[in-house]
């Protein structure tokens, strides 16, 4: 007998809790009953069969027991595993371990240690964190119920000092979604406060529900069997009803009701949500206000013209607008996030903000944006992500031969200065113009990476690109002499994601070491490091008022960090797959996320809680933008379309004429497809009856003497064939099951479709990589030709 076996056989009956305790007991007697057979089953044999017995009885698996008993013909006396262990033959006892070794193992070896729970919980956190991701969620899910009775375990066995550095150290992990019984439960300091507390009670009295899939419930058992962690498996056995299922883990599965302790809330994650957030916009800088004022009335005074000098006036009250909704729905000036002073460019930034703002196009279900599309040729599948400039001049792509290349949308030759500048004869624009390269290259490469390049973002005065690589490292751009100006390293890993703050100065990077970390331009290492996601994190956005960031990662959640704190204040769960991108609404109070999982999901920043699900797209959804009013969202996807969304729907928006109308157009085309789906079935049952009636007809007449049987035969095979394939319930590959129309562009399959869905752009053979709102509200959309 292996020294495995016994913690083995008591894991088994651990996952009898969960998966079917009587099964697991009638196969290892039977099992037991073949290797000895029924009348030759020795002394050793009978203690063994008596241990497990008594062990089943312990445990309140009556039905097991009875069918061990029964099976193996044991009386019913009474005996304790401590007698039962005394009394095993010695002969059996070596260093090949047995049962007896198991029992005096909890009861002398870890029973005695007193760092058994510190060191073996430990070793299974860092098993889970190395574990793949579609299993990380669901295993830390698991560890929750085995650190907390691991926890009141050392208080009943009066390690008091043991069991408070338990919780400091470990407690943590488990604060987003149990905040309120691990306050509860850290409060515990003695035996006597684990027996009378309420919340302990419950624990104690009750088992804990959780759900696992197949596959990490085993892996589970095997770790732990592996590395003889037998306090952990004794506490999966007695405390645990683990419950398998087939296939990936539902969404939200710890806030339904089957999951842990019945008539106890073990979801706690809307008390984490409920933290203090300021979603206010950014106020203006007491400079930057009074220049543009100056600016403005200045331009009204000097114009002549009624229609300029009516233009003026208009970006004046424009501006008094803008001044007003700062003060009324700005942050205050002492939670500004520091900012350098301000520089001219903004002020000029500033004012083109408020010419657009009155050239600006309202969005909505009767009037949908325009979409300009960018499609890259010849990018051999290198291209990785692509970036656009706030004013449309500059288009940047970062490309897996470890460099960047940037493209005049105006093309206009991208001249930068030469490197050996004098400042002392440079007098005027035009002295400036002369210094430029001459080039007539509308495109340029940035070469300094020494990996792939995946995320890049541009400036809002478009004077400097960020690019994050799989070196490890971040890279500022000057796009003046476009020259690398500053390499910013902290990362462990490769970095997947990079992102401005909208004023600039501040940028953001996501990483494969699931961090995020903020950096600032003029300081070569991280400002702060974002630690809490439990896989990559592959997207990061700042907040319009630059006070938050927020991340979304492999781990199917999204986060909202405080800058200035460092801290997680927002936990976003819903996703079933890994989040890939998300956007926030220009009021910030919104925020959209979407991924692999190929649904985007709406969230309310304040409250942390979900707004709404939109489906429609049949890949992963790369990006998404929001429109300036904050009303419309659109979204680029690997199914070759850009969707244009209603997120802020409203009753009366429901009964709006062109949403009736899609919705009809809906019901229609189901219609239509279920009358298909019966006409097809109707010919599947045709073609078989004239099979057979065929057949009958063979048996009395050659087939020589009807040609034409065989014909009608072949032409219905064919016919009902395309109609079969066309209702395929195969999922359908870009290869497979999709074809081009005449101008090129793909068939999608259908899908289930959200009534929020307004429009569907599709493109030719173009996944979109990147969408962008300009402040008119023009669509940009951004992708690579594939063939």
């Amino acid at each position: 007998m292996s020294s495995k076996k016994p913690g083995g056989s008591e894991l088994q009956q651990a996952a009898g809790t969960g998966i079917n305790a009587s099964g697991s007991a009638q196969q290892n007697p039977g099992e037991s009953a073949s290797s000895g057979g029924t009348a030759g089953r020795n002394a050793s044999q009978k203690h063994i069969e008596k241990i497990v017995l008594q062990y089943l009885k312990s445990k309140g698996y009556k039905d097991a027991e009875k069918a061990l008993r029964e099976d193996a013909m044991l009386d019913a006396a009474e005996t304790t595993l401590s007698d039962l262990a005394n009394a095993f033959p010695t002969s059996e006892v070596g260093s090949d371990a047995s049962v007896p070794n198991w029992i005096l193992f909890y009861n002398e070896a870890e029973q005695g240690n007193p760092d058994a729970y510190n060191q073996s919980y430990k070793e299974l956190r860092r098993w889970i964190d190395s574990s793949l991701d579609v299993y990380k969620s669901e295993l830390y899910a698991a560890s929750y119920p085995i650190f907390v009775y691991s926890y009141m375990d050392l208080l009943h066995r009066g390690l008091f000092e043991k069991a408070a550095e338990f919780m400091e150290l470990y407690s943590k992990d488990h604060d987003v979604f149990h905040s309120k019984d691990i306050g509860v439960l850290a409060a515990l300091k003695t035996k006597e406060h684990v027996e009378e507390n309420e919340l302990a009670k419950l624990y104690r009295e009750n088992k804990y529900c959780i759900r696992m899939t197949r596959v990490g419930f085993e892996l589970l058992l095997s770790f732990l069997q592996d590395h003889h962690y037998t306090l952990l498996m004794r506490t999966v056995n007695q405390h645990l009803n683990i419950r398998t299922i087939d296939g990936a883990m539902p969404i939200s599965s710890e806030a339904e009701a089957d999951v842990g302790i019945t008539g106890h809330t073990q979801n706690q994650l809307d008390s984490f949500n409920s933290q203090e957030v300021l979603l206010g916009s950014t106020p203006l800088d007491s400079f930057v206000r009074d220049e543009v004022e100056r600016t403005l009335q200045s331009e009204a005074g000097r114009r002549v013209k009624d229609s300029i000098s009516s233009e003026a006036n208009g970006l004046l009250d424009t501006f008094s607008k803008v001044k007003h909704e700062a003060n009324t729905n700005g942050l205050p000036l002492r939670e500004a996030i520091p900012m350098p002073p301000p520089r001219g460019i903004e002020i000029e930034q500033q004012i083109a903000s408020l010419k657009a703002i009155r050239k600006r196009i309202s969005l909505g279900p009767a009037a949908l944006p325009s979409v300009c599309m960018y499609t890259l040729h010849n990018t051999e599948n290198t291209l990785n992500c692509v970036a656009v400039s706030e004013d449309l001049s500059l288009l940047a792509g970062g490309f897996s031969e470890s460099y960047v290349k940037i493209w005049s949308l105006k093309h206009e030759p991208l001249r930068g200065f030469s490197s050996n500048i004098y400042p002392g004869s440079v007098n005027s624009l035009d002295d400036a113009d002369k210094l430029r390269e001459k080039t007539t290259d509308d495109c340029r490469k940035l070469i300094g990476h020494s990996g792939p390049v995946f995320g890049l973002d541009i400036s809002f005065d478009s004077k400097y690109l960020i690019s994050a690589s799989e070196d490890k490292t971040a890279r500022l751009w000057s796009l003046d002499t476009f020259t690398n100006v500053v390499c910013y390293k902290g990362h462990n890993y490769p970095i997947w994601d990079v992102s401005f703050a909208p004023q600039g100065f501040y940028f953001a990077t996501a990483s494969h070491d699931r961090t995020a970390r903020l950096w600032s331009c003029d300081h070569i290492y991280a400002l702060r490091i974002f630690a809490g996601h439990l896989s990559d994190v592959n997207c990061v956005r700042f907040h319009p008022n630059s006070k938050y960031v927020v991340t979304g990662s492999c781990d199917k959640t999204v986060r909202l960090w405080d800058v200035q704190r460092g801290s997680c204040v927002r936990v976003f769960t819903g996703h079933t797959g890994s989040v890939d991108t998300v956007a926030i609404s220009p009021d910030g109070r919104i925020m959209a996320s979407a991924g692999e999982d190929q649904t985007v999901n709406v969230w309310d920043l304040g409250s942390g809680r979900r707004m709404d699900t939109l489906k429609g797209h049949t890949g992963s959804v790369y990006s998404l933008a929001f429109s300036q009013e904050g009303t419309l969202l659109i979204s680029g996807s690997a199914d070759e379309t850009v969707r244009a969304w209603n997120v802020k729907r409203s009753a009366s928006a429901s009964d709006h004429p062109i949403i009736v109308s899609r919705r009809l157009e809906k019901q229609s085309i189901q219609q239509q497809q279920e009358q298909d789906r019966a006409g097809t079935h109707e010919d599947e049952a045709n073609n078989e009856n004239g099979t057979a009636g065929r057949e009958k007809q063979k048996d009395k007449v050659s087939a020589e003497t009807h040609p034409d049987a065989m014909d009608v035969d072949s032409a219905e095979g064919k016919d009902t064939a395309e109609k079969n394939g066309s209702k395929s319930s195969k999922p359908e590959s870009p290869s497979e099951g999709k074809k081009r129309d005449a101008a090129g562009i793909w068939k999608s399959k259908r899908t289930e479709e959200s009534e929020a869905l307004l429009e569907t752009w599709r493109t030719k053979s173009t996944p979109v990589y990147n969408v962008a709102m300009t402040k008119r509200n023009l669509g940009i959309a951004i992708g690579a030709f594939s063939v």
